[in-house]
């Protein structure tokens, strides 16, 4: 499949759908967006196809575009989000080099299946030998209910990883002070020297500080609560302030998730 030369005019990107009607849509911080990255310059690179264009949420007039495509091909997803903003075809999250290339030969993405409702959660490490068992027949009904799910795995595979003793503390919201996020700092060094079997914890003031120096002290921790999921009342927020949140978020999902935690 072909455009004709003038869809590749070198112009502004955030305007860029007037040269080619292929996007991918990401944000700063999304690792999977990263992890395309290379994809995109080989596909483009290759001059077999049109133009992928990067496009980064974080440019207002981008996010526009992003809302307006959405909104009139009825899609909800996140980062990166392939589009083709003339017939509607797309892909939602990362895929393969074999798979964007289908997409740009027009062909049709399906949807990877979705779990049908949330996996029960893993009982804590040192549970009762009940509380196990209750567990294990909760996910064997998650199990059944979600067989067209490829790659579940049993729930003894679930349980031979490390789980933590208890839920870790909450993540400080955004505007906390220096006092709050001390008490914060505490509290999960407690959780972390009680789960010192789970591997890759880092100390509670080294994410503290990593946030910070990413611009984001607490009197600059301005925008929607909390961390865990960005599920507060939303404020105003710039577009580099939503980027770097949606960075921690991320990095705290991925934490959570790792743990077997909601």
């Amino acid at each position: 499949m072909t455009k004709s030369n003038n869809l590749n005019q070198d112009k502004n990107k955030s305007k860029s759908q007037k040269e080619s009607q292929w996007y991918m849509f990401c944000s700063t911080g999304c690792g999977f967006c990263k992890k395309a990255e290379p994809v995109i310059e080989e596909l483009n690179k290759s001059g077999k196809y049109p133009e992928i264009l990067k496009l980064d949420l974080v440019e207002g007039d981008n996010q526009k575009l992003a809302n307006e495509l959405k909104k009139e091909y009825n899609v909800q997803c996140g980062t990166p989000w392939f589009i083709n903003a003339e017939t509607g075809k797309g892909i939602c999250g990362f895929r393969e080099k074999d798979v964007v290339e289908k997409w740009l030969n027009g062909e049709d993405i399906p949807t990877p299946p979705r779990p049908k409702g949330p996996i029960p959660k893993p009982p804590f490490h040192d549970a009762s030998e009940e509380e196990v068992n209750k567990w294990k027949e909760d996910y064997g009904k998650w199990l059944e209910e979600n067989s067209h799910l490829p790659k579940t795995q049993t729930a003894d595979e679930i349980l031979t990883r490390p789980r933590p003793k208890s839920d870790p503390p909450k993540p400080p919201t955004p505007n906390s002070n220096d006092e709050q996020l001390n008490k914060w700092v505490k509290e999960y060094d407690k959780w972390k020297d009680e789960n010192t079997h789970l591997p890759n914890l880092q100390p509670g003031n080294v994410l503290v500080n990593r946030f910070k120096q990413q611009g984001q002290g607490p009197q600059g921790l301005q925008g929607p609560q909390g961390p865990q999921g960005l599920r507060g009342q939303p404020q105003s927020m710039a577009p580099n302030q939503e980027a770097r949140f949606q960075r921690l978020e991320q990095k705290m999902d991925k934490l959570i998730k790792h743990l077997g935690v909601k």
